[in-house]
């Protein structure tokens, strides 16, 4: 049997506190079932092939959301574990701003239910390919397993910001983002 996403909305907002994020590093229930719910590579979550018509809906899915060892994701409460599909990443990142300058310099990003990330050790930027073809995939670390994909325009605004730096002999394209150099690519 599978719940609709009202439903476990429910159960999570009752249990967790109206300041941050619910404790899902503290639920560990077994596995509920395989819920009929597909996030797109294009950042839309899909219930019985429909989109999830509350945004608050998705914001709130987006908290409790786990990717585990298996690499499989999961919609996680105190006594649910329901398993989804995720076609690429389960969130989006746009809007790249950059404060300060120099070793000073912060990137942050916005995900597509709001969440503003600022690139660093909590949320870390990795640029790699997809299997099989040179296409970048620049994603960024959220929690729990989750990571956020760069966007085309996004990803172009970084590639504004990029400078190349020798490391460790190797000349490497990267930005910097509190106080690290983020590597991109091969510098040349």
């Amino acid at each position: 049997m599978s719940r609709k996403p009202d439903d476990i909305a429910k159960s999570v907002e009752q249990a967790t506190t109206p300041r941050g994020l619910p404790p899902l590093e503290a639920w560990h229930p077994e596995l509920s079932g395989d819920m009929d719910l597909i996030i797109t590579r294009d950042g839309q979550w899909l219930y019985q092939g429909a989109p999830i018509a509350r945004e608050a809906t998705v914001k709130l899915f987006a908290t409790i959301l786990r990717r585990e060892d298996d690499g499989e994701y999961y919609l996680v409460t105190p006594v649910e574990k329901w398993r989804i599909k995720v076609e690429d990443t389960p969130l989006l990142a746009h809007s790249l701003v950059s404060s300060g300058g120099g070793e000073q310099q912060v990137l942050s990003v916005t995900t597509n239910v709001g969440e503003i990330l600022e690139i660093g050790a909590d949320h870390p930027l990795v640029v790699g390919s997809y299997p099989g073809t040179e296409e970048p995939r620049p994603i960024v670390q959220v929690r729990h397993g989750v990571e956020a994909r760069l966007v085309t325009a996004a990803f172009y605004d970084l590639a504004e910001r990029v400078e190349e730096r020798d490391v460790q002999g190797e000349a490497q394209l990267g930005v910097l983002s509190h106080g690290k150099f983020w590597k991109i690519g091969q510098g040349g």
